[in-house]
């Protein structure tokens, strides 16, 4: 009977992380077609593709990046599957928004601890950058 009731606990959780999940995911996914399909697009790759080219990735991680580091990082996942990136890419984009990722969130969280915002933003900025630069020079 505890594995039943067990069984159900876990299904209703899973349920309630799911629908989470998808009122992130789609909306950005949907918002990242629109982008692409009325040019905004185009625009903003051909805008980013000179800083993005330092990291070895096309124009269009930059939206990636952004949405992950101002949402959280189910948004830069949605976003990632709006584009065709390689491995290689996909791999320099993961290590960028795993180490910045969510900065209005988690600011305000860690700000509690009388850290300065800014003082955070750049020290994650500055290491996402640093560790995309590396990863760049290294995976050829």
């Amino acid at each position: 009977m505890k594995v039943l009731e067990a069984s159900k606990v876990g299904l209703i959780k899973a349920g309630k992380t799911i629908w989470k999940l998808i009122k992130i995911v789609v909306p950005v996914y949907f918002f990242v077609k629109v982008l692409e399909y009325v040019q905004i697009l185009p625009y903003n790759s051909n805008l980013f593709s000179p800083l993005m080219k330092y990291f070895g990735l096309p124009g269009e991680a930059a939206i990636v990046i952004i949405t992950g580091n101002l949402l959280n990082l189910y948004g830069g996942i949605a976003a990632i599957q709006a584009f065709s990136f390689t491995a290689r890419q996909i791999t320099i984009i993961a290590v960028m928004l795993l180490l910045s990722h969510s900065l209005p969130v988690e600011t305000t969280i860690i700000k509690n601890l009388k850290v300065p915002r800014i003082l955070q933003i750049c020290i994650r900025v500055v290491t996402m950058i640093i560790f995309a630069l590396i990863l760049n020079l290294v995976w050829k």
